[in-house]
C-alpha cells in the first residue's frame, strides 16, 4: 500500500546511486549518508510507490524490472532538479557554464580527453552551450587536495585509496603491467613471480602517484610487507616510460600509459604471477551527490558510458 508521498530527491539519487553501483554500500558512501540510513531510505520508497525495486542478496543489490523502470524515471526528475538549480543560479547571475577539473597524470592524459569530447557532443546535441572546463593535472594526491581546498570543482583520481570526507564514486578500472626494455633478462620470459617483482628496485614515480601507492597497496595486501625501494623516483609517467626504454630499469605502469610504447616495441609487457593488480578510477567531489554541478554529474556520467563501452567484447585496451 502507497502512503501517497512522493520520494524526495535524495532518496531518488541514492535509489539510482544503488542501481548503478549494485551496491547499497557504495551508493550510501557516495551519498553520504550511512549504510543503515541509506537500507531505511530504500525501504521508505518502496512503501511510498508500493513496489519491490531490488534483489538483496549477500552478493550484491540488482534491481527489479520495476526498479530499472523507477530509477530511470528517477534520473528524468534529477535532471530536471539539476536543470531548475543551473537557472536559478543563472539569474542570480552566477556562471553555469564553467567547471575546474584536477586530474591524475593518466587520467588526464588517456581518458578526459574522450569524456571531454563526448560532454560537449551531448550538449550541443541538446542545444545547450558547452561547458567551459579548465583542467588542473598533477599526481592523484594533489588531484585530492585541489578539490578538498575548493580550488576545484571534481576530480578523477587513480589510487588504491579514496577518502572518506569527499563525495566518491568509481566510474573505471585501470590495469596495472609490468614493463621492461626489449633486452631486458624479463623480457620474453614466462610470468614473473610477484614476489620478485615486489623484491625489484624499480623506476617510479613520487610518492603522491596513484600508480605508485596501488602497487605498493598491492604488495603489502598480497605478500604482508612492503615493496623494495625505487631505484629512481622521476615525476612524470613519460619520464618513466623513456628511463624504463633506455634500459634503467623496469616499471610499474597504466596498461594505458604504456600502451603506445608496446605496440611500437619499446617497452615490454610482462606478466606477473597471480591475478592482474587493478585499481580503481575514482571521482572526487565536496558534500554529497546534490553538491555536485551539473556539469559535473554529466563529466560523470560520461565517463562511465565510455568505461561500459570500452568493455564490450572487442573493444579491449593492451
Amino acid at each position: 500500500m502507497t502512503d501517497g508521498s512522493m520520494p524526495d530527491l535524495g532518496s531518488l539519487e541514492l535509489l539510482v546511486a544503488v542501481v548503478r553501483t549494485g551496491s547499497i554500500s557504495a551508493a550510501a558512501r557516495e551519498t553520504g549518508v550511512t549504510q543503515q540510513s541509506a537500507s531505511t531510505r530504500l525501504r521508505a520508497v518502496e512503501r511510498q510507490l508500493g513496489l519491490s525495486l531490488f534483489h538483496r542478496a549477500p552478493s550484491g543489490t540488482r534491481p527489479t524490472l520495476e526498479g530499472e523502470v523507477v530509477a530511470s524515471w528517477a534520473d528524468d526528475v534529477l535532471a530536471a532538479a539539476a536543470r531548475f538549480r543551473t537557472a536559478t543560479r543563472t539569474l542570480r547571475g552566477e556562471s553555469a557554464a564553467r567547471l575546474t577539473v584536477a586530474a591524475s597524470q593518466t587520467v588526464s592524459a588517456r581518458l578526459l580527453p574522450l569524456w571531454l569530447v563526448a560532454l560537449r557532443r551531448n550538449q550541443v546535441a541538446a542545444g545547450r552551450t558547452p561547458t567551459a572546463v579548465q583542467l588542473l593535472s598533477g599526481n592523484s594526491t594533489d588531484a585530492e587536495a585541489l578539490v578538498r581546498d575548493g580550488h576545484a570543482d571534481l576530480a578523477f583520481i587513480e589510487s588504491s585509496e579514496v577518502p572518506s570526507d569527499l563525495g566518491t564514486t568509481t566510474v573505471d578500472s585501470d590495469e596495472l603491467v609490468l614493463v621492461v626494455a626489449p633486452e631486458h633478462p624479463w623480457s620474453g620470459q614466462g610470468p614473473v613471480a610477484f614476489e620478485k617483482a615486489a623484491a625489484e628496485p624499480l623506476v617510479a614515480r613520487e610518492q603522491g602517484s596513484g600508480t605508485r601507492r596501488a602497487w605498493e597497496d598491492e604488495v603489502r595486501r598480497r605478500l604482508g610487507r612492503d615493496a623494495a625501494e625505487p631505484a629512481v623516483v622521476l615525476p612524470t609517467s613519460a619520464a618513466v616510460r623513456s628511463a624504463v626504454a633506455d634500459g634503467l630499469g623496469a616499471a610499474v605502469l597504466s596498461r594505458r600509459e604504456a600502451a603506445d610504447d608496446i605496440r611500437l616495441g619499446r617497452l615490454r609487457a610482462v606478466r606477473t604471477t597471480g591475478e592482474p593488480v587493478v585499481r580503481p578510477i575514482t571521482a572526487l567531489w565536496r558534500g554529497g551527490a546534490r553538491d555536485l554541478p551539473m556539469a559535473g554529474r554529466e563529466l560523470i556520467d560520461v565517463a562511465v558510458q565510455t568505461a561500459r563501452e570500452q568493455a564490450r567484447p572487442g573493444r579491449g585496451t593492451l
